[in-house]
């Protein structure tokens, strides 16, 4: 795919899409770029935001995965800021044993791992990283688990007011000592160093062609006008400079009856592109999660062109033309493996993608245009 869209500052940009890393979802990959094979593109930073348990680690961990398999990221280090100490996955069953390998922290000391804790150490870690040189995909989890220097120094002046103020209560304080006040705060300044950070940051992954993927957690909007209205923290700045935004959202729980009880064996996540600087198309697409298999990106790729009537299923089965087989859903996906041809069914969404966006085309006469 060589497409013409626009960089930060307006000037064409041609996208070789061997510069593209795969998201692990065919779906998403045409959401962002409208090329099957790759979602997220070399020297930009991207931004998910979801629900607690909607797929956005997993979904970094995949990327890692589909650098693993892809030579164009063979020497691109992989960067998990485990802040939230939350990924416990095994990332030797689940992918590769080359995922386990790779995968390394911000910094070390010793044989310690070191993971930001802060806002500015986020930063300093990022910059080292590019002033190292080689490539990298850096994937922070997550944006709300970072505190700031400021936040740290407040909280401390509290503890120490608050400490005095019960040795007063006590009747131990000295004669005379003062009781302490804390300046106001008007939050926790992340905001202004993100402002800051990432405005530093883009120069430095185009240059050394790296990739970073910040993930972050929805809130509740209370003062929003609609109830179930959500929002996340972090300022402005992690929205203005990322290329693609992706909202993740739990769209239902996947069920299997075993020994006549429905057991809960995974997630299907609704992803929404709400910016694209890419395509500057936004959509939505579905795709299947299973904590013992992780994206099913094959089953998912069936139901879309099932859902878009691509391949027809008059009944049970599903006659996928392209690939001369018959056959219900789960055979087929049997067979689709078997002869090793995911790839082909990847092109076939992204053919079905492309006939839909079309027909979805405002055809017009473009006024900018003069006849010759």
């Amino acid at each position: 795919m060589e497409a013409d869209t626009l960089d930060e500052i307006g000037k064409p940009l041609v996208i070789n899409r061997k510069d593209l890393l795969s998201t692990g979802s065919t779906l998403l990959n045409l959401a962002c770029t409208g090329d099957p094979s790759g979602g997220f593109l070399c020297g930009k930073y991207y931004f998910l935001v979801g629900d607690s348990a909607s797929g956005k680690t997993f979904l970094s961990m995949t990327c890692f995965a589909e650098a693993t398999i892809n030579p164009r990221f063979k020497q691109h280090r992989l960067i998990y800021d485990n802040i939230e100490d939350g990924m416990l996955m095994d990332l030797d069953t689940l992918f590769n044993e080359e995922v386990a390998d790779r995968v390394e922290p911000p910094s070390r000391n010793g044989d310690t791992p070191v993971y930001s804790d802060t806002i500015e150490s986020f930063y300093y870690h990022l910059d080292d990283a590019i002033d190292d040189g080689r490539p990298f995909i850096y994937v922070l989890d997550s944006m709300d688990a970072l505190d700031s220097e400021a936040a740290d120094k407040k909280f401390g002046l509290n503890k120490k007011a608050f400490r005095k103020k019960q040795a007063r209560q006590r009747g131990e304080a000295s004669e005379g000592e003062k009781e302490e006040k804390v300046a106001g705060s008007y939050g926790d300044g992340k905001a202004k160093k993100n402002s800051e950070g990432m405005r530093k940051a883009m120069k430095g992954l185009r240059k050394t062609g790296s990739i970073l993927i910040v993930l972050s957690q929805t809130r509740d909007d209370i003062g929003a006008q609609y109830a179930g209205t959500k929002t996340r923290a972090g300022g402005r700045a992690l929205r203005f400079y990322a290329t693609t935004e992706i909202w993740s959202s739990v769209a239902m729980q996947l069920k299997k009856n075993v020994n006549d009880i429905e057991r809960k064996v995974g997630v299907r996540v609704k992803l929404a592109v709400r910016k694209n600087r890419i395509t500057g198309k936004l959509a939505d697409v579905e795709t299947d999660i299973y904590p013992s298999f992780g994206i099913d990106d094959l089953g998912t790729c069936v139901d879309y062109l099932v859902e878009e009537g691509w391949w027809p299923q008059p009944k049970q089965t599903i006659n996928a033309k392209e690939l001369g087989i018959e056959a219900t859903r789960d055979k087929l996906i049997r067979v689709i493996e078997k002869r090793g041809a995911e790839k082909q069914v990847q092109a076939i969404c992204g053919a079905c993608w492309k006939a839909v966006d079309d027909a979805c085309a405002l055809k017009r006469k473009n006024r900018y245009q003069q006849e010759t």
